[in-house]
């Protein structure tokens, strides 16, 4: 049987090229467009926000699947790279997703062939349930390094 969630956020005009969000979750952020399109630098941008959505949301998805995988997680930093196409007549979409996960585990005695095998079924997982990267157009490209201690 299927479930529904809701979530929500608010958006105020603040002036200019100016605007202040309010995550249904409680986080309040100024925001702007970025400084291609007419906003500001240093700032929380919309492109910002998509991006980070997509990165946080396979984090999660990672982190769930290494602990039901038996995984023992060292650390985990994902840098991900959205690209934007602007077309001609100024509509823009973004094309790709590109994810560089460097993640760090513990062999914990296993040979390093297996963990890591393991931890490239996690990724797919991390792709295949996130709600975010299930959720978008782009292409997904994941490129992973994958450093197993002993």
């Amino acid at each position: 049987m299927s479930r529904t969630a809701t979530y929500h956020t608010t958006v105020e005009w603040k002036g200019e090229h100016w605007g202040r969000v309010v995550m249904g979750n409680g986080p309040e952020y100024d925001f702007s467009a970025p400084p291609d399109a007419h906003g500001h630098a240093g700032v929380f941008t919309p492109e910002d926000a998509y991006v980070a959505a997509a990165n946080t949301c396979v984090m999660m998805m990672f982190i769930w699947a290494t602990e039901r995988f038996k995984i023992k997680l060292l650390s985990y930093q994902c840098r991900t790279e959205g690209t934007k196409l602007v077309e001609l007549d100024r509509t823009e979409i973004f094309t790709r997703l590109d994810f560089r996960p460097r993640i760090r585990i513990s062999a914990s005695g296993e040979s390093h062939a297996a963990v890591e095998a393991r931890v490239r079924r996690a990724l797919e997982s991390a792709r295949k349930y996130s709600l975010v990267a299930n959720s978008v157009k782009s292409e997904i490209v994941m490129n992973p390094e994958i450093v197993i201690e002993e």
